[in-house]
């Protein structure tokens, strides 16, 4: 099973630069986006042979989270069944026969980590909801977490200590949602190594030069690792800052 994960920054926008030919070419069972920043009727896109999940933000034109899928789900549900998290569309959560999946749109704690305090309370709420659903079956998270974790996952981590993506806060966050049992998948296969980003500022040319982060991310149940057949960063395409993050899955 071939699962691809990518914030798209504008399915709307991202249909303009070859979304569909990408999204062909993937090839996957399930494809999860995030920042679609769009109503489901808005995007103008229904793939054939896929079902489509969709969970739109209060707010016109931001955040947002869908999910397309060769397989209907079991269930589907939106949010995490707290009131003040769920306005954004951030969270869509799939029940399959042997394994959940939790697609999700981390919030970024803005410039001036204005929204800091808030980041940390979301953190808990989803950890907590994600470590009740691995309760019941294993459970897949995926999508744009808005942290490197550690130094070897951005290109240049001191000048970016305290900005926001790369907080102690922010990554003690993933370091304690990992320690709840759960697996970074590209590190699974690729501990050390380096110079492997799914995110590029639009600014001075940094995706050419590779200066770039590593906040797209599938986790997995730790008890679930044993499928795991591969993961990679598809730097390759293109339409969005963010670049696709895959996994692959034995049966």
């Amino acid at each position: 099973m071939k699962l691809i994960s990518w914030n798209v920054n504008g399915i709307r926008a991202c249909l303009g630069r070859n979304f569909a030919e990408s999204f062909t070419a993937f090839d996957a069972d399930i494809i999860c986006l995030q920042e679609v920043k769009a109503e489901q009727q808005q995007a103008d896109f229904a793939p054939p042979g896929y079902h489509v999940h969709w969970n739109a933000a209060q707010k016109k034109g931001y955040s947002g989270t869908a999910v397309f899928t060769r397989t209907q789900p079991l269930r589907v549900s939106t949010g995490i069944g707290i009131a003040e998290h769920d306005l954004e569309g951030r969270v869509i959560t799939l029940d399959f026969p042997d394994f959940t999946l939790v697609n999700v749109y981390t919030p970024n704690s803005r410039d001036g980590l204005v929204r800091l305090d808030y980041r940390m309370a979301w953190e808990d709420a989803f950890r907590a909801y994600v470590c009740e659903l691995d309760k019941l079956k294993p459970v897949l998270i995926c999508g744009d977490l808005n942290v490197a974790h550690r130094e070897i996952d951005l290109a240049r981590p001191a000048p970016n200590r305290r900005n926001p993506g790369f907080t102690d806060e922010e990554r003690g966050k993933l370091t304690e949602l990992l320690g709840a049992g759960f697996v970074d998948t590209f590190r699974y296969f690729y501990p050390d190594r380096a110079q492997a980003y799914s995110w590029w500022s639009y600014r001075a040319a940094a995706r050419e030069r590779n200066v770039g982060w590593r906040i797209d991310y599938w986790l997995c149940s730790q008890r679930f690792a044993s499928r795991l057949a591969g993961a990679a960063i598809l730097t390759d395409v293109f339409g969005s800052d963010h670049c696709p993050v895959s996994l692959e899955v034995r049966a």
